[in-house]
């Protein structure tokens, strides 16, 4: 049975969820569905995959009030180009990415059965850093957001995390984000500059949630005598203040600042670990994406996916969220490094997750 099945999100720079919309995407048309994937910006780090529709619905209003209309008037804007891109067919599937899309697609009327799609942790993503009023003000947003809409989270762990905040959903699943296992372990495949040298990775935007302020005293504590490798990218702010963090950890040398890659497998697939230093996660895709290309994992034990991924053997790569901690988790895994077991990798694949989501449109 052919669907119609519509992806939204706020745009498409070089983040996790994005690859996942897209990977969902390919796959979906793949299989013969009518895919499209509705971007709210302009900028698209990702090469769209074949058969899937690119819906651009960017916002040019330059008003005085611009901050204070932005949701209802994106709303209607994506209504509006939704309702003539679709004419008299109907959608079987909507999902919405990512928190300012959620609420851009619940103001729009044509997306009143949307699912809306929480990769990233609430209460340490959107609650932690706010107080008193501001607190209660955003908590608000949040139930009048999430209640009474269908939900989807990543991991099963952000259930829980939901139905603290007080959002009480209409109906909420939990899938695992799908990964394509046979492209990225060809795309692993390809040559990496830093072959056959030692080097330890780590993947993300340089946001404060990623805290590579606690990665870079950790691996300067950890005694690692090879390269940190970071890929990824950020404001000239955020990449010039980790860079003068480096200099004055005296690691400077070590530290490798590579930028944003379409291709991050055969960086994945060549370090000696992966290390995640978050604050919060969504599922921590990076993870299973390193154990794909088989290279061992160190992390945070922060919310919520590391625990769900690193389960039996890999646990060893768990640690507390402080720098002394973390750097007890390089020197062991780096010692003594864990066996993947890849039937543990099953639920992740692409047919599974394409597969949980379908089931949503055929219902």
């Amino acid at each position: 049975m052919k669907n119609n099945i519509l992806h939204i999100i706020d745009g498409l720079p070089g983040g996790g969820a994005e690859r996942v919309v897209l990977t969902l995407a390919g796959e979906m048309a793949r299989r013969g569905h009518d895919v499209t994937v509705a971007s709210l910006r302009k900028q698209c780090d990702y090469p769209i995959p074949e058969g899937v529709h690119l819906l651009l619905v960017e916002d040019t209003y330059q008003g005085p009030f611009k901050r204070q209309t932005e949701i209802r008037r994106r709303a209607r804007q994506l209504d509006q180009a939704l309702r003539q891109h679709y004419g008299a067919r109907r959608v079987d599937l909507a999902v919405s990415h990512l928190p300012k899309t959620d609420r851009i697609v619940v103001a729009c009327p044509f997306l009143d059965e949307a699912w809306l799609c929480l990769h990233c942790a609430i209460e340490a993503g959107q609650l932690q850093d706010k107080h008193g009023l501001k607190r209660w003000i955003k908590q608000r947003q949040l139930i009048h957001t999430y209640s009474g809409r269908k939900l989807i989270t990543v991991c099963q762990a952000m259930q829980d995390d939901v139905l603290a905040c007080g959002i009480q959903p209409k109906e909420m699943q939990a899938i695992y984000n799908p990964f394509n296992f046979d492209a990225i372990r060809e795309q692993a495949q390809q040559p990496c500059r830093y072959d056959g040298q030692p080097f330890l990775l780590h993947i993300g935007r340089f946001n404060i949630q990623k805290r590579h302020d606690r990665l870079l005293e950790a691996f300067r504590l950890s005694g690692y005598p090879g390269k940190l490798v970071l890929l990824g990218q950020g404001s000239e702010q955020d990449t010039q203040g980790l860079k003068a963090l480096a200099t004055r950890l005296a690691i400077q040398d070590r530290v490798i600042f590579e930028g944003f890659k379409t291709n991050p497998f055969s960086y994945m697939r060549a370090a000696e670990a992966l290390i995640l230093s978050s604050d919060y996660e969504g599922l921590g895709m990076v993870l299973i994406e390193a154990l794909i290309c088989g290279t061992p994992l160190i992390s945070t034990r922060c919310p919520f996916g590391p625990e769900e991924i690193m389960t039996g053997p890999l646990a060893r790569g768990l640690c507390a969220m402080t720098v002394e901690s973390l750097a007890e988790a390089i020197q062991r895994v780096i010692a003594d490094p864990p066996r993947i077991d890849a039937h543990n990798l099953e639920r992740f694949t692409l047919d599974q997750g394409v597969d949980n989501y379908l089931a949503l449109a055929n219902r």
